[in-house]
């Protein structure tokens, strides 16, 4: 696979140089600095690509051209918003960049509810426990019918957790709820997530659902015509979450989604931690019934619990069979002839990583740690069929 790692920008502690001396070739990137729903312009784009490329690696994914709210809930200006999605996809691929990553998550982007969990080693990971996020959800944000979203001994947990924080770790969970992920547009009070909330009362599963078809409807023939190929991300977590419908977590969500808007152009990014948090996600047997449109893949691993909770694990560890994934993806390209981008999702904070401020997620050092498992893991698939 083509060895990729994601980048911030500029400002991204992690430098392109970093990432080079890290064995990887590709950079997974966006134009964060332009607000969400705005048009992607080609100098904009060609700017950041000639930044890439006189770093000596090429620009393989845009990760992510965000929808915008509107879109997602078919409200205010969402018409002018597809059409200005729609130009951005021109523009990408007038610079040859052929591969979009997005979601169709509700307002937040991926969450976790801890940025910094210790491991028994030293290294940190991220970290998502239930009980905290209902927590956050009924003793903190006091959501109108949050309690009925979980079952009484969660709710019992949460409780029990809630009045064990200090005002400071109380603070900490809302700030690490509120303010998003790299990758999301922006951080919320308590008052604007609640607006925020508010505009999915009347979005159901099946709305969300139909949303994203008629979204599709719209710009699958544009990316058709510039030979760009669309990648959904799986929600993360794979569940819902604070009263937010999730309908792209299981592999029944992506049989719908593909043959609802049936084009070689309409695909998946395959990421086995988002996948991999469902214990009934087969992640071989998703290879093997969607692989045609497998577009880019991220893997990573995770450990769950019974209770929904997850870390991020190393990469050659936790619940993902990562032999078995990489081997059918290897097999996968074989079939295909081509070499899907791929890259490390996710890394521990390690050694250096604890004493600077990254990315949470995106330390240089722990997805170099991945990278380099990954790369020899293919390595070995690769030599055993010499």
């Amino acid at each position: 696979m083509v060895e990729t790692m994601r980048w911030y920008g500029p400002n991204d502690p992690v430098t392109l140089s970093d990432i080079r001396q890290a064995g990887a070739t590709g950079i997974v990137t966006a134009l964060h600095e332009i607000p969400n729903g705005e048009v992607w312009s080609t100098d904009a784009i060609r700017n950041r690509k000639r930044l890439i490329e006189d770093a000596g690696l090429r620009w393989s994914v845009a990760e992510s051209v965000p929808v915008h709210e509107h879109i997602k809930t078919r409200s205010g200006n969402f018409e002018k918003l597809i059409e200005n999605y729609k130009s951005t996809i021109q523009n990408l691929a007038s610079e040859n960049i052929n591969i979009i990553c997005y979601n169709f998550m509700p307002i937040l982007d991926w969450i976790r509810t801890e940025l910094d969990h210790a491991l028994p080693n030293g290294a940190k990971t991220l970290n998502f426990e239930i009980r905290a996020l209902a927590a956050f959800d009924c003793f903190i944000l006091k959501r109108k019918g949050a309690k009925e979203s979980y079952p009484a001994d969660i709710i019992k947990k949460a409780e029990t957790y809630y009045h064990g924080l200090g005002s400071a770790e109380i603070e900490k969970l809302k700030r690490t709820i509120l303010d998003n992920l790299p990758g999301a547009e922006t951080g919320y009070t308590l008052e604007e997530f609640q607006e925020a909330l508010d505009s999915y009362q009347n979005i159901d599963a099946a709305t969300l659902e139909k949303n994203l078809h008629l979204f599709l409807n719209e710009v699958l023939p544009v990316a058709e015509v510039n030979n760009v190929f669309l990648a959904i991300h799986p929600d993360d977590p794979p569940y819902p979450i604070l009263g937010l419908p999730r309908i792209m977590s299981t592999s029944t969500d992506i049989k719908r989604i593909l043959s609802e808007n049936d084009s070689p152009n309409n695909g998946i990014t395959f990421c086995t931690g988002s996948l991999g948090v469902r214990v009934d996600n087969n992640l071989v047997q998703i290879i093997r019934d969607h692989g045609d449109h497998i577009h880019f893949v991220h893997l990573r691993s995770t450990r769950r619990n019974e209770d929904g909770d997850f870390y991020e694990a190393c990469h050659l560890e936790g619940d993902v069979p990562m032999y078995s994934v990489v081997k059918e993806l290897l097999t996968l390209q074989e079939k295909r002839n081509i070499q899907l981008p791929m890259r490390p999702d996710h890394g521990q904070q390690l050694l250096n990583d604890l004493n600077i401020k990254t990315n949470p997620g995106y330390s240089g050092i722990g997805r170099l740690k991945g990278l380099a498992e990954l790369r020899g893991l293919m390595y070995g698939i690769l030599n055993q069929k010499t």
